[in-house]
């Protein structure tokens, strides 16, 4: 009764936050469009935005069906994984797309309305925009976690109905199953992301090089033939890309979570008295979906909150998004310990003031965790603090004096973060298992705690997500005002909400950035749940080619008894004492034979562990994932590597496409002089063609990278390389992510500051130079830096879905390496 009641306040949250998403997208399309010139211009956007993601729908379809056949070859034809795997792909792929189209189509609806809006009032142009940014995180937040629900159910109350109570799967299988699914999101975020990063820098590198640095052109003019090409990209990267990014975050920490609560609690001796084991791992595997629940409607609260009058500081309008997301945090917070009190078991000693599951403490330190992390990111980006204002100084003697501190003060930013999210990891761990950090049965229950975290990180994202989306709105609600020649004191409205757009930007992917680090620790431990996974499907298999009972040798890692009760899957976990003769005489028996004789035991050269009560502690020595292993080195060298290769490559493709964006605009000014003075209008469809066809041919081969590199160095290294590689990807990753976000940010909030009549103003040497930084920082923030926490998941989510493979075919596995 207790799990279809949480079951069903999930589903009911999510259906709450998709019925607050229709009523403001109804709210928003019933405000004031504007003049006739407005909506023109707001229609050429719109048709831009669909048609790029129309195109770009064509290419990622191809890849889907590709990727999905394979997984259909390894899953019913070497049986690696679940059968439920492919089309599990699809539906995550489709549902990550899904939330990018909503959240494009309302922003593209918005950005005119929104100028409308700040023609009266700055609070009804931030009303407008936020509420609009609101339907994208609730969407997101309302899919997600429907998307969730009903696998749940599918799994585990409609397999027994359709096969019989033979056919119901165990709780691990069905956490493990469904961590496989938030493959497809993946996919489709980093394709998203990648190749809407790609449009919209190339259009805006192009606009602004030219039109505002050679042409001294106002931004968004109406005479640069880039402008309407740089407003569709706003779209298809701030917007489409970052809702399919962050519904991949959402649905990512809810599964990894639960797949680590049925992980922790399955250990022995971890469970009070008289509670059973099955409904304790039930609890601890549906909680995270419950906090999300109850995130949801805090969320909406939040966005009620959020309100402001007429002042034109940053200040004030972070406060008025800040009351917001403070209202929403209290609420989940609150909720958590009761959560966290009436589902989780009591374990002893980890039980805060006598009631409170130590679990409650994980999920508030993932809310700190993420208020710091954006608060930190505020203050270094926006420009009403002292290190934007320090960095726009610098650009009164030149391009190459701000580019320099822009980049010394994006990697100086990285040192708090990182602080932030270590120390949170040890509060989550130390809060869920009472402070056991060399307890080997309470590691997992740690873990948990971790994964945990990820989620109440997470919990407010209906509005902390709209924070993020409303910042494209405003700016094309701005390049709106401009092109349909509103009165000035319009213009400086939505500049005062682009920029703080920008700051809140910078805080989302922050935010995102910092999930994605947690949650990817915890996809680093649900791996080896899959692993586990992979073994055991391993022995069944081998078990059904053997008619006689007993124990038979599989590799020379890995042995099997089968009874008439069942098959048994052990480690063969090396001794320090075992002789080489015995290790040799161990080699020479053939794989899948019979370990005959009155004591068969007797020629296994080391102590045999069942993998169904293999702790985390037993693979990682079984594996022997440590740094003097070879393979696992080679790993971390090989996922560092990954992460500077992969914004190489994005931003080699942002500088291609840029450069064809150049030479039309060029191109225009020449052939037609005309546009220059006024006197003719530049042909806008053609720039969005270029940036169109550059995307869809660049965002191929970074996204094959996340893809691919884990199975080749799966099959290469075995599971201790991947397990290398995910780390090194992951710190390497993170602290790139940080500095190119907020190196970006900076750079483009130093001109915006410059452009409100600092350091000479518009026009200025200062401003010019400020230009070229914020064009060097475009690509920065908006396709590399964003990119890498998709890149980050991708790869562990790929890894957990092929663990199976890995486990049996890899080199390491067949004895060849």
């Amino acid at each position: 009764m207790q799990t279809f009641f949480v079951w069903l306040l999930a589903m009911s949250a999510s259906l709450t936050a998709l019925i607050w998403a229709w009523r403001f997208y109804r709210e928003m399309m019933q405000a004031d469009e504007g003049n006739d010139a407005m909506q023109a211009i707001a229609q050429s956007v719109r048709e831009g935005a669909a048609a790029y993601l129309n195109q770009q729908n064509k290419v990622v379809t191809i890849v889907f069906v590709v990727v999905t056949g394979l997984l259909a070859v390894a899953a019913f034809g070497l049986n690696v994984l679940s059968a439920f795997t492919p089309i599990a792909f699809l539906t995550g792929g489709l549902f990550s797309g899904l939330c990018g189209w909503f959240g494009m189509k309302t922003a593209t609806q918005a950005s005119s309305r929104t100028a409308s809006g700040a023609s009266r009032s700055l609070n009804e142009g931030l009303q407008v925009a936020f509420r609009s940014g609101a339907v994208m995180g609730l969407t997101v937040v309302g899919m997600g976690l429907l998307y969730i629900g009903c696998w749940f159910a599918i799994l585990y109350w409609g397999v027994p109905v359709v096969g019989g109570e033979d056919a119901a799967l165990s709780l691990q299988q069905i956490s493990v199953t469904m961590l496989s699914f938030g493959m497809g999101a993946s996919a489709q975020a980093l394709f998203a992301r990648v190749g809407g990063g790609i449009f919209t820098k190339a259009a805006d590198v192009g606009a602004d090089l030219v039109g505002k640095v050679e042409q001294s052109l106002a931004e968004d003019s109406p005479r640069n033939p880039a402008t309407i090409a740089d407003n569709v990209g706003d779209n298809v990267g701030d917007v489409a890309g970052m809702g399919a990014d962050l519904y991949e975050s959402y649905t990512g920490s809810i599964l990894a979570a639960s797949a680590l609560g049925v992980a922790a609690l399955s250990q022995p001796g971890m469970l009070p008295e008289g509670v059973d084991p099955i409904s304790a791992q039930l609890s601890a595997m549906l909680l995270p979906l419950a906090i999300a629940a109850v995130g949801i409607v805090a969320s909406i609260a939040g966005i009620y909150a959020v309100k402001t009058g007429d002042q034109l500081s940053q200040k004030a309008l972070l406060h008025a998004l800040a009351r917001g997301i403070n209202r929403s945090s209290w609420l989940v917070m609150a909720a958590a310990v009761v959560l966290a009190i009436w589902l989780m078991p009591k374990v002893p000693g980890t039980v805060l003031f006598g009631v409170v599951p130590g679990i409650a403490g994980s999920v508030i330190v993932g809310l700190v965790a993420g208020w710091a992390i954006g608060h930190w990111t505020e203050r270094v980006t926006s420009d009403e603090y002292a290190t934007t204002q320090k960095l726009a100084g610098q650009a009164e003697t030149g391009a190459a004096t701000i580019i320099i501190g822009g980049v010394a003060d994006g990697m100086m930013s990285v040192w708090l973060p990182v602080v932030i999210v270590s120390v949170a990891m040890l509060l989550a761990f130390g809060f869920a298992n009472g402070g056991g950090f060399n307890d080997v049965h309470r590691f997992s229950l740690g873990l948990y705690g971790v994964g945990i975290a990820a989620v109440g990180m997470l919990s407010t994202l209906g509005i902390t997500l709209a924070t993020d989306a409303y910042g494209p709105i405003a700016d094309n609600a701005g390049g709106n005002a401009e092109m349909a020649g509103l009165e000035p004191i319009v213009r400086e409205r939505t500049d005062a909400l682009d920029s703080l757009g920008n700051t809140t930007a910078a805080t989302g992917k922050g935010f995102a950035i910092g999930s994605a680090a947690l949650t990817a620790l915890a996809l680093l431990a649900a791996y080896v749940e899959s692993v586990r996974d992979g073994f055991e499907r391993w022995g069944h298999d081998v078990s059904v080619t053997i008619q006689d009972d007993g124990m038979f040798k599989l590799s020379n890692g890995v042995v099997i008894e089968k009874t008439p009760d069942g098959t048994e899957t052990f480690l063969v976990m090396s001794e320090r004492d075992t002789s080489a003769e015995t290790v040799a005489k161990w080699r020479d028996i053939a794989n899948e034979t019979a370990l005959t004789g009155e004591s068969p035991l007797a020629v296994v050269p080391g102590e045999l562990v069942a993998v169904s009560k293999a702790t985390l502690v037993d693979f990682l020595h079984y594996f022997d994932t440590t740094l003097m292993n070879p393979r696992v080195l080679v790993g971390i060298f090989l996922g560092a590597m990954s992460t500077f290769l992969f914004c190489a490559m994005t931003m080699k493709s942002v500088g291609r496409a840029a450069e064809g964006m150049v030479v039309e605009v060029r191109r225009q000014f020449t052939a037609n002089p005309g546009i220059l003075d006024g006197t003719a209008t530049p042909d806008y469809q053609r720039p969005i063609a270029i940036s169109t066809l550059a995307a869809q041919r660049e965002m191929i081969l970074p996204s094959l990278l996340g893809l691919l590199l884990p199975i080749g160095v799966g099959l290469l290294l075995g599971v201790g390389g991947v397990l290398g590689l995910l780390t090194g990807c992951l710190t390497s990753g993170f602290c790139l992510a940080v500095f190119m976000a907020n190196s970006g940010g900076m750079w483009d909030n130093a001109k915006k500051y410059i452009e409100a009549g600092h350091h000479g103003g518009k026009g200025s040497p200062a401003h010019k130079a400020s230009v070229v930084g914020d064009t060097v920082g475009d690509p920065f923030k908006d396709t590399s830096g964003p990119s890498l926490n998709i890149l980050i998941k991708l790869m562990s989510m790929v890894s957990v879905v092929v663990a199976g493979l890995i486990v049996r075919y890899s080199l390491v596995a067949m004895g060849i390496f």
